[in-house]
């Protein structure tokens, strides 16, 4: 992966942080169906991926029961795949990661100084691209 598609990756990740920030309204909210919710008095809204993940990552700081959490989640989960939310892409793409080039490199690196305490770890550009 040459650096500059490493960039494109780090911008398009920006891009889509600033959409799963985008808040519903409580006007937004009350227009949804009671079956967009998950949780009890209309808590947990999934109606899109960005509220299908903040939906899983909020769900810890709940206070219910494990058997209630279990069935929000259960719930979460179900609407995250009929949206098609829930993909296998990301795994590909840190096997990818993990065999490119500049990982290749790094890890190398890394272990040479803690083989080598005082070794210089500077990188440029060039040190991070196969091709160039």
């Amino acid at each position: 992966m040459a650096l500059k598609e490493a960039i494109e990756k780090v911008d398009k990740a920006v891009k889509h942080a600033d959409e799963v920030a985008k808040k519903l309204t409580t006007k937004d909210r009350k227009k949804l169906k009671s079956t967009t919710f998950c949780g009890p008095n209309r808590s947990y809204p999934v109606n899109d991926c960005a509220h299908y993940t903040a939906a899983l990552r909020l769900l810890s700081r709940g206070k219910y029961s494990a058997a209630t959490k279990a069935k929000i989640k259960s719930c979460i989960i179900r609407r995250g795949k009929a949206m098609g939310c829930v993909k296998k892409e990301k795994s590909a793409d840190i096997e990818e990661l993990i065999k490119s080039y500049i990982f290749k490199t790094t890890v190398e690196s890394v272990e040479q100084s803690i083989k080598n305490p005082g070794i210089d770890l500077a990188f440029d550009e060039s040190d991070l691209c196969e091709e160039c």
